[in-house]
């Protein structure tokens, strides 16, 4: 999958229960800002956080976010799907011992950054890619006061050296300011009748 060559890639892992212009977007503003070469969706079989009710099978997530993912340099990944773990910590180790060359970026929402403690191993992610956290109304505030950021304060890039976080040696983070984006994947759910449970 990966490029023989040296390449900075955004990681943006997901259920994508569905995939929406969210998502898209927050790629394609990655691939400028963080002067990423790709960006890859990892579609999860099964969020450790979430419950699974609600959650469509994995092959029509994938279809789904193949759908919306039409850039030449955006890949939609189910890898999860072939390892042990789907647990992030796991999934960024894997790819960084698989593709050595490859200069990872792990991208992340507001409103997970806030949660990032409750993750498995979440301190060792921070040591092992840089993270790029981008701002999502109303949980932008909350996520730069959060455990998180004050345990990594020294560590955040500011804003306008985006373009140089995939070269940054962990632990590093930055925070993206965004215009508010309404889309949600739960309510997508909810106007085609289907349960919602998860985001």
């Amino acid at each position: 999958m990966a490029p023989s060559a040296s390449r900075r890639i955004g990681l943006l892992g997901g259920s994508f229960n569905p995939a929406h212009k969210g998502h898209y977007r927050v790629s394609t503003l990655a691939l400028r800002w963080l002067a990423l070469d790709e960006v890859w969706w990892l579609v999860s079989p099964q969020n450790p956080l979430k419950d699974d009710i609600g959650m469509r099978p994995l092959k029509y997530r994938l279809s789904s976010a193949k759908t919306y993912a039409r850039h030449s340099r955006i890949r939609v990944t189910d890898i999860e799907a072939g390892l042990s773990s789907t647990r992030s910590y796991d999934v960024i180790r894997y790819l960084c011992q698989a593709y050595p060359r490859c200069q990872f970026v792990w991208m992340i929402g507001a409103d997970n950054f806030v949660q990032i403690p409750m993750w498995y191993r979440w301190r060792d992610i921070f040591a092992t890619v840089p993270i790029a956290v981008f701002g999502r109304p109303p949980f932008s505030y909350a996520s730069l006061t959060g455990q998180a950021a004050n345990a990594y304060s020294a560590h955040r890039i500011p804003q306008h050296m985006s373009h140089v976080i995939a070269v940054q040696k962990p632990p590093a983070w930055i925070f993206l300011w965004m215009s508010r984006d309404s889309t949600s994947a739960t309510a997508i759910r909810g106007q085609t009748g289907e349960v919602e449970s998860c985001s």
